[in-house]
């Protein structure tokens, strides 16, 4: 096929067709396979409008989806290119326009862009499965093609503002309460029960009802509350977001302006969104999430079954992973050393339901059925039957290979073995059993049921089969996955360890902890390196260095300080003091002046005498080795794209979405000045902040991370 084939755009008339019912037109949309509304869509509907408002014997237009969806959004191939009309502000003005009803017909997705098309029609009628939102801010946008304006003149500028600001959807049953849709009504053909509809309605004398005329912002003095309650809100919550902003803007427009005014408001809007590089940021995180799952294996084999589940340990990560396995549907069997340990796992399982239970998230018969697939154990033999079977112990690899040995004992042929090591080599684990080629590391990361990112490490032995099976199962369990290879530390700890040092050097140099975590929270984290520290618990930190001690380079710089604090017994919120305190079990911390001092001591003993860091200064290191070390992890093949990093970082490690990802936040501020910060810091140590070859090369070359993606 050759490329003007491959890549033309289907004709308006291949994605929309027309049927005469009588006095009614319904026009269907069929673009597989969510009905985007691309280029081709936009001028096949037009064209429909235009012909049917033209015959004098049409009484209703209906609009339709095909293909389970009215229509799922813009098409977001097409940002950033030059507009191809018409643009969808002009098609939906075009419908709205229309002196015959126009009538959609909402079934599945009905999001972006394909709930403005609905609010550009004059009724609205879902079915049961219709899930309506205005989720553009999720991509650094907003709606632009009318929806801050007549969603609130619509349902209220609360409701409105609610949906375009969280992005969340909105079931059919909410969207009638809300006045968002018209009608519910009964089926699982839009086409048949929305003609029946429709004629009902026009027996009834249907007429022309634009969103323009509705009552939503009546109440002035109502909506101005809520644009308030918003703009406090979006400031205290979306620090650093473009687009929160604008979409409150843009609800303030209508409530102010003429109706057409307000549009001409919210397109200018939309367009200050789409040239913001947050935009780009956040449409590279969205498509670079739906990449990871792509995969050599996962094309060259075909998952294994897997519907009985085991899990090893019942600590923090054993019922983290538990309970997201449960949530699944899939039945697990979690086996502990002793009674007293798997009735403590058992307990924290319960627990975790019966705080669902008491928010009124789920009723005492749904946890009940829950737990009926939960089977508490003290034995081995009782994972026989499992599929897959996770090892959650301890960080310990003789403890996992002990582990494994009775797996290698008990487990069918077949069954895959998964490991959750944070940092201990796979390799090794699965060399000390006979079936090495089933062997998966599954690196969780904690609280395992509601953090969404899983780190898929694949041995050097491991079959395609399993990767495959590994994959299925972060499907499964809604998780994001990345594909990473065996080291120290894998994607995300090992950049982590790197990262971590850098900051260290600059507290030693000068810096507080609290100066270093306020300039992190301000670049976009919800948390400072020294906060996440103290949140997960100094002694994890402190068990890997001292385990990596023995084969750390004695030339590199070594900061002793979270050591020192160690040695006291200050692990952080768990013992009410770290590198901040926690008076009294708070969950906040305190500047500590103890810890100040200790900091002191340590320059002391060096001869460092301390400088000044701005802010600017310190995110500069923090990425540049971030970078550096993401660099090095694509070149070594352990990531496989450096979206793979992004990924890793975005959904496990509080990396702001807006910024991309680091090796997207590289591209956007040039490998040119990261190269140049690189080599600038060398020449204070050149071992640590030697420039990766890769980053040499690409710079070299005048590309970018993105061109390996």
């Amino acid at each position: 096929m050759n490329n003007a084939v491959q890549n033309a755009q289907p004709a308006a008339a291949e994605v929309v067709r027309t049927a005469r019912h009588g006095a009614v037109v319904c026009v269907t949309l069929d673009s597989p396979p969510v009905n985007a509304l691309s280029s081709a869509v936009r001028k096949g509907l037009w064209r429909a409008i235009e012909e049917a408002e033209a015959d004098s014997s049409v009484q209703a237009i209906v609009l339709v989806g095909q293909g389970g969806n009215f229509i799922a959004g813009a098409d977001i191939r097409e940002f950033g290119k030059p507009p191809v009309p018409p643009t969808l502000p002009e098609l939906c003005k075009r419908i709205e326009v229309c002196n015959k009803p126009v009538v959609a017909v909402l079934n599945g997705a009905v999001l972006g862009g394909g709930l403005e098309i609905a609010m550009a029609a004059h009724h609205r009628i879902a079915l049961a499965d219709a899930r309506l939102g205005l989720p553009e801010v999720q991509l650094g946008l907003m709606p632009g093609a009318g929806g801050t304006v007549r969603t609130p003149y619509l349902i209220g500028a609360q409701a409105a503002l609610d949906m375009m600001l969280s992005g969340r959807h909105v079931k059919a049953q909410e969207a009638f309460d809300l006045g968002l849709v018209d009608r519910l009504v009964e089926g699982d053909n839009a086409e048949t029960v929305g003609l029946a509809c429709v004629r009902e309605l026009l027996d009834q004398g249907l007429v022309v009802r634009r969103a323009r005329d509705a009552g939503g912002l009546a109440n002035a003095a109502e909506a101005q509350a809520a644009i308030d309650a918003a703009k406090a809100d979006v400031a205290k919550k979306s620090r650093g977001l473009f687009s929160p902003g604008k979409i409150v803007e843009s609800v303030q427009a209508a409530l102010e302006l003429p109706f057409d005014e307000a549009i001409a408001f919210e397109r200018q809007a939309f367009l200050a969104c789409l040239d913001s590089p947050q935009r780009a940021g956040l449409i590279h995180a969205f498509f670079s999430e739906r990449e990871t799952a792509k995969v050599p294996e996962a094309r060259a084999a075909t998952p294994r079954k897997v519907s009985a589940l085991g899990v090893i340990g019942g600590g923090t990560m054993g019922v983290g992973i538990t309970v997201a396995a449960l949530d699944a549907g899939l039945p697990v069997t979690m086996v502990e050393r002793d009674a007293e340990a798997i009735a403590r796992g058992q307990a924290n399982v319960e627990k975790v339901y019966d705080a669902l239970v008491s928010k009124g998230r789920m009723s005492e018969a749904g946890k009940s059925a829950v737990m009926a697939r939960y089977t508490p154990s003290t034995r081995y033999e009782d994972v026989r039957d499992a599929d897959l079977v996770i090892e959650a112990v301890f960080e310990d690899i003789e403890t996992k290979k002990a582990v494994f040995k009775e797996l290698d004992r008990v487990c069918k042929p077949g069954a895959v073995l998964g490991t959750n090591t944070s940092f201990l080599d796979i390799d090794a684990i699965a060399a000390s059993i006979s079936r090495p080629q089933d062997v998966i590391g599954l690196h969780f990361f904690s609280p395992a049921n509601v953090m969404k990112l899983l780190e898929i490490v694949v041995p050097a032995k491991a079959s395609a089969e399993v990767v495959a099976t590994a994959f299925d199962l972060a499907r499964k369990l809604r998780k994001t996955p990345v594909r990473a290879g065996v080291c120290d530390g894998f994607i995300g700890n090992r950049i982590m360890a790197v990262y971590k040092q850098a900051v260290d050097g600059i507290m030693e140099d000068g810096a507080s902890p609290y100066e270093i975590d306020e300039a992190l929270r301000g670049f976009g984290y919800p948390m400072g390196t020294f906060q996440v520290a103290d949140l997960a618990g100094g002694d994890i930190g402190w068990a890997t260095r001292k385990r990596r001690a023995a084969t750390r380079d004695p030339r590199a710089r070594y900061v002793h300080v979270a050591d020192r604090l160690c040695e006291r017994g200050w692990f952080g919120q768990k013992t009410g003091r770290g590198f901040y305190l926690y008076p009294q079990g708070a969950r906040t911390g305190q500047p500590d002046p103890e810890v100040l001092a200790i900091l002191d001591e340590e320059r002391d003993k060096k001869g460092i005498i301390p400088r000044k860091f701005t802010p600017e200064e310190i995110v500069r290191r923090y990425m540049a080795a971030m970078i550096n070390e993401g660099a090095r992890v694509v070149e070594e093949g352990i990531a496989l794209r450096p979206l793979d990093v992004d990924v890793t970082f975005l959904a496990g490690y509080g990396f702001p979405r807006y910024r991309g990802g680091p090796m997207k936040y590289a591209d956007m501020v040039g490998l040119d000045t990261v190269l140049a910060d690189l080599q600038e810091f060398s020449r204070e140590d050149p071992l640590f902040w030697k420039p990766a070859a890769l980053l040499e090369r690409l710079v070299a070359e005048g590309k970018k991370f993105e061109s390996l993606n």
